[in-house]
């Protein structure tokens, strides 16, 4: 008999990849805040980066469905509390993920179509270590400052640190920019990490679990002594701001660094066309076991700098460079049980409690089963033994069965009819395959679930108030609403008063959520938890309608579909008719409108700012017709680099549309209602020939 296999993403229909990916922007959040913050991942690189491939998947096929807290929008996790912060100048974002030769040709030619080139690529291939990403910032040729990347945007100042790590320069050699933030990768060999765990066991101090960890929490110390003893190296790679044009193609710009001082990898190669990108991956894998650091894939950056300038970012990631990973491995192990998660917008999720298995050094104890119908199609029952996947496209992932190995007196299982947490029945809507809780507001594992995501990091990031914290105050009838958190410390006295609290921790509790009274219109929006909205779309939306009052104005008047107010959301470039209709859905119930008023009486919500601040600041922009020259995407990258917000419906509120051939509807559009018209010289023009 032929084993199931996971139905491809390619498979899947819209219901599946909203379940699939709600599933997902949980479960590599928690996966960030145990790498990023706490230094003790919970699964191997490989494993993580097959999460986040399944996640670019299905995002891939369901663009309206990319969530605004989907992996796609975010690095890594804030950074960990013990050092000073640094915000980046120039943000230090991760990379898209490819396993194949066709996915990497993929790559190359969205690029190419983001271009409308037709010509290949000269590319720089990388091997891609597994270490601690490091910010260094000089002056005058002297180093003044460390970071670690943190979430992109701000890390941690580990300087004085650095200072004391020998493979880093403390002052460039020979001509130096008066401002340049180089990057590159913190490491740990393979010999020095067995020595260094022999020497800790041998103290009796902590044993790391892989070199990444050892380097990580060696950086990582508040005595700069330890860091000092410790055996680190360093390979420099990539650049952030700098006050002067240093190369124009990335290999180049690595001979510099060679030149200052730096170690660079000496197996990085420049290969004159994408195509001998495969071979070069091949030689890679062949060394890697061989090599004294460990490595889990291959960096490839398009070479000329003028070209990654072009084509700039998407999301977290940049288009002119991509990770291709090696692959991972599988296993077999017992289902102990099929377990129903409750989630904040009522989502009933199976979820596979496996007799633990250890994967390639990960030992996986739970994945995800995805809906009723995957269930159906694998056949998996308990006391099955299933083949598990770690990497490729969702990790943990069950595969299937073995057939041979199921015992008697197996049964199918059944998918629950009613909400484990609250009794309520379950529903399933025409067309999706997520059955949901009805019990909403009333259903228990959904109000906790929603006050933990309030207070989650991304949302008002309230100190002391993670998960435990939530299900105790909920128990006690404390807080049923997100206005209820900031009424919590009027109770301080009875917190303290709490098992394992206290005095200072009460205290602690108290001055978070204090500290917590004034925050941003975004992530006010972000931690309502309202279906589909994200972090990403939480802004898009902050940045369109600016302040509070307004944003929850046009919400309500949004519930109407035919309303001018509707169409506007769904004009909102990255939001869509299915984001409007959720929106619509929530603010359209009335009890959703008091909690928000409630919680926006408690607090102070500022208006978002609009960031760039260019030539098109605060101005709507429209684009239609085949332009000359610049590629659709192209286009708008421009115009929003420029500060310019792009929709794809012209109405009174837009400000210039910029025309190309066969313009259409739009054009006339723009001409009844006396909007200035551009055509692509025009545009230029107004941006004053930046690009």
């Amino acid at each position: 008999m032929t084993q199931p296999r996971l139905k491809p993403p390619e498979q899947l229909d819209e219901g599946e990849a909203k379940m699939e990916l709600a599933f997902l922007a949980a479960e590599i959040a928690r996966h960030d805040r145990a790498y990023h913050e706490m230094d003790a991942p919970l699964i191997s690189d490989a494993e993580y980066d097959a999460l986040r491939r399944r996640n670019d998947t299905i995002e891939a096929r369901f663009p309206h469905l990319v969530r605004p807290d989907s992996p796609s929008r975010r690095v890594g996790a804030a950074p960990a509390t013990g050092f000073a912060k640094i915000v980046h100048r120039v943000p230090m974002l991760s990379l898209g993920n490819v396993f194949a030769p066709e996915e990497f040709a993929e790559f190359c030619d969205r690029a190419r179509r983001f271009l409308a080139r037709s010509q290949p690529f000269a590319m720089v291939g990388e091997p891609k270590i597994d270490g601690l990403s490091l910010s260094l910032t000089y002056e005058d040729g002297a180093l003044v400052r460390a970071g670690t990347r943190g979430d992109g945007t701000e890390g941690e100042d580990v300087t004085t640190n650095v200072r004391t790590i020998a493979a880093i320069p403390a002052q460039l050699k020979g001509k130096a920019p008066t401002r340049i933030e180089i990057r590159g990768e913190v490491f740990m060999t393979k010999a020095d990490f067995l020595a260094l765990n022999a020497a800790q066991e041998k103290a009796g101090g902590k044993v790391f679990a892989n070199p990444r960890n050892a380097a990580a929490g060696s950086l990582r110390q508040l005595d700069a002594a330890i860091t000092a003893s410790r055996p680190l190296s360093f390979f420099a790679y990539a650049m952030g701001e700098t006050s002067e044009v240093v190369a124009t193609s990335h290999w180049a710009y690595l001979e510099r660094l060679r030149h200052w001082g730096f170690v660079v990898n000496p197996l990085s190669r420049r290969l004159d066309a994408e195509t001998d990108a495969p071979a070069f991956q091949d030689e890679m894998a062949t060394r890697r076991a061989d090599l004294a650091y460990d490595i889990d894939g291959v960096v490839y950056k398009i070479d000329e700098l003028a070209l990654q300038t072009r084509l700039g970012f998407v999301g977290r990631e940049p288009r002119w460079a991509i990770a291709w990973k090696f692959p991972a491995e599988q296993a077999t192990t017992k289902l102990l049980d099929i377990q129903i998660q409750v989630g904040r917008t009522g989502a009933l999720t199976p979820v596979a409690i496996l007799e633990p298995v250890n994967v390639g050094g990960v030992l996986v104890a739970r994945a995800t089963l995805h809906n009723e119908d995957e269930i159906r199609r694998l056949d998996v029952r308990v006391g099955d033994t299933v083949r598990v996947q770690r990497a490729g496209d969702v990790i943990p992932q069950v595969l299937g069965i073995v057939a041979e190995a199921r015992p008697h007196g197996t049964h199918p299982f059944h998918f629950p009819r009613r909400c484990p947490a609250c009794g309520s029945h379950a529903v399933r809507a025409e067309g999706e395959v997520v059955w949901r809780c009805s019990g909403g507001l009333t259903c228990p594992a959904q109000v906790e679930e929603r006050l933990i995501h309030f207070a989650s990091r991304g949302a008002f990031d309230i100190e002391g108030m993670g998960e435990k914290s939530v299900h105790e105050f909920h128990a006690l009838g404390w807080i049923r609403s997100p206005a209820d958190v900031f009424r919590l410390p009027a109770r301080e006295d009875e917190i303290a008063k709490l098992d394992g609290w206290g005095e200072q921790s009460a205290a602690n509790l108290v001055r978070a959520i204090n500290e917590r009274r004034r925050i941003g219109l975004a992530r006010f929006i972000y931690a309502l938890g309202i279906r589909r909205i994200g972090a990403a779309n939480a802004r898009l939306l902050a940045r369109h309608y600016g302040d509070l009052e307004t944003f929850l104005a046009a919400m309500q008047q949004a519930v109407d579909p035919d309303s001018e107010a509707h169409v506007t959301v769904t004009s909102i470039i990255g939001i869509g008719p299915a984001i409007a209709e959720e929106l619509a859905e929530f603010f359209g119930e009335e009890r959703n409108v008091r909690a928000v008023r409630a919680l926006a009486a408690e607090i102070a919500v500022e208006p978002e700012e609009v960031s760039g601040g260019g030539v098109l600041a605060g101005k709507t922009v429209v684009f239609t017709g085949t332009l000359p020259t610049l590629s659709r995407p192209e286009a708008k990258a421009m115009a929003e680099r420029h500060g310019a917000k792009v929709t794809d419906s012209v109405s009174k509120r837009t400000d210039y549309v910029v025309i190309g051939a066969d313009a259409g509807s739009k054009a006339r559009k723009a001409t009844e209602l006396g909007i200035t018209v551009l055509d692509e010289d025009g545009f230029r023009a107004l941006l004053g020939g930046a690009s």
